[in-house]
């Protein structure tokens, strides 16, 4: 229920949507990115998974972002994401504007080896 710390790859993308033209991470556009049900403080979920970007904590990178696998153990977490904002807080994840979602899909490039840092003001 809290984001990781650390430095983490950012090498994996996908949602429901078609991606953003001009992206260049591997993009996954599944059906299975459907949220549903309401977040924490009860705000709809429709369309925070329209697109994402995994971020590599206990995660098999090269896979889609609904890899289910936790190569470190369910108990340490996963399934962290930088995705449409909804409005309310998160079980770990980082979320933006659509529009900043769909601008980081067009910008990251794999070749640069893309990063996010993660952690309280100061890391």
């Amino acid at each position: 229920m809290t984001s990781p710390m650390g430095v983490f790859a950012l090498t994996d993308a996908g949602g429901l949507l078609p991606k953003p033209p001009g992206t260049r991470l591997p993009y996954d556009e599944d059906n299975g990115f459907v949220a549903t049900g309401l977040g924490v403080n009860g705000e709809s979920l429709v369309g925070s998974f329209d697109y994402v970007v995994a971020i590599d904590f206990n995660r098999r990178p090269g896979r889609s972002p609904l890899d289910p696998v936790m190569p470190d153990g369910e108990e340490k977490g996963g399934n962290i994401w930088l995705h449409v904002d909804h409005d309310g807080p998160s079980q770990g994840c980082v979320g933006i504007p659509k529009a900043a979602m769909e601008k980081v899909l067009q910008t990251l490039d794999p070749a640069a080896k893309p990063v996010i840092v993660m952690g309280p003001e100061g890391f």
